[in-house]
């Protein structure tokens, strides 16, 4: 199996796992608890029907939408995901250049391998920059200030994590950063022998946007979940919120929104955007989906910001239906994460490409010549 062979979501997540040990597999792969959130952000998708509408001589359909403040080619892009590092070696950077090929945009995570001024210098494409509140403010405080300077388009406050999620995967397989060969998983890292080698011989691995402050996850060997309940503020609030949204001046998004209360309390503070999103499945097992609320906040605030779904898409459909209930655009982890550990850029540009010709196909069978023909009229 090759990239050639990878049609869909489910194809990437078979070579991916051909090509990486298990325990980073299944840091992708999994969700907290019992995983039902995880499932239930793809499969509430199944819950809502597409009527087409026929002979309205689509032609090519236009994809394109605006987020924060800058067009982008399709109404898809590249979640916020941390350590890429583990899954190429070129890690952020290949996804920074293959979401700008493909002109939309790409979304780096504080817990990345490559730095705010590495990407910026790589990539004139949309970014968007991922923060957490740092029990050390001078952390945080140097985040936002950085990507002014690297003229970064927006940035995005995860507030949902402000203690980890039981990922109970984790647990089993000892995944650690940067990787410890234990008695555990050193079967399964000797037979990955290609990605041990790509990975002693490439960049060494670090937090490089915090390592200046912390060497948490660099110099030790550290769980995921070690890391955010160290450093992670818990008492994180709404004014830390606010504080942020005013150092930055620019277009904002709060991530983990869930909530039609939290989502006016988004807008009161002066975000221009929220992220729909439950952290892929990786935080409270139980809760609802992102598609699962996007009808109801939309109805209620979708006139006062950029409404983004964050969770379970896995195809065209997916994006329209989420667009039609009141989306401006999606965003997506697992996908691009999957497809750059099978192929690197060129996995990300084959599944982008992929998303792409779906989402054009599908917008021409539903009669649609531009994102805002889609609505919920039956």
């Amino acid at each position: 199996m090759n990239l050639d062979d990878c049609h869909n979501f489910e194809d990437f997540r078979k070579l991916a796992k051909k090509k990486l040990p298990s325990p980073i597999f299944h840091y992708i792969d999994g969700g907290s608890d019992d995983e039902k959130t995880l499932k239930r952000n793809t499969s509430s998708f199944n819950d809502c029907d597409l009527i087409p509408s026929v002979l309205k001589g689509v032609g090519k359909p236009d994809l394109s939408t605006t987020i924060f403040g800058r067009k982008i080619n399709l109404p898809l892009f590249l979640s916020p995901a941390a350590m890429q590092r583990l899954y190429d070696p070129e890690g952020d950077k290949a996804s920074a250049r293959a979401a700008e090929k493909f002109g939309t945009m790409y979304s780096m995570s504080t817990m990345a391998n490559t730095s705010i001024e590495e990407i910026a210098n790589i990539s004139s494409g949309p970014k968007l920059f991922q923060l957490y509140i740092h029990k050390d403010k001078s952390i945080t405080d140097d985040l936002v200030d950085r990507c002014k300077r690297a003229n970064f388009d927006g940035l995005c406050l995860t507030v949902d994590t402000i203690v980890a999620g039981n990922r109970e995967r984790d647990h089993r397989s000892g995944f650690t950063t940067p990787p410890k060969l234990t008695l555990e998983s050193l079967i399964s890292f000797a037979k990955k022998p290609k990605w041990v080698f790509n990975y002693l011989t490439n960049k060494r691995f670090e937090m490089a946007n915090v390592k200046h402050k912390t060497d948490k996850g660099t110099n030790i060997t550290k769980s995921v979940i070690q890391y955010i309940n160290e450093q992670y503020d818990p008492g994180m609030n709404w004014k830390d919120a606010e504080y942020v949204v005013k150092r930055w001046n620019g277009p904002f998004a709060l991530k983990g929104i869930m909530s039609v209360q939290d989502a006016k309390r988004a807008v009161d503070i002066g975000c221009t955007a929220i992220l729909l999103s439950n952290h892929g499945g990786r935080q409270l097992d139980g809760a609802t989906s992102p598609f699962d609320q996007i009808k109801e906040i939309s109805d209620a605030v979708g006139d006062k910001v950029e409404i983004i779904l964050d969770g379970g898409v896995r195809r065209g459909t997916h994006v329209i239906k989420a667009i039609a209930a009141g989306a401006k655009a999606c965003s997506f982890g697992k996908a691009f994460l999957f497809s750059l550990s099978a192929g690197g850029q060129k996995g990300v540009e084959k599944l982008l490409k992929n998303i792409r010709d779906e989402i054009e196909r599908d917008m021409m069978l539903m009669g649609c010549k531009s994102l805002s023909d889609l609505n919920r009229t039956k």
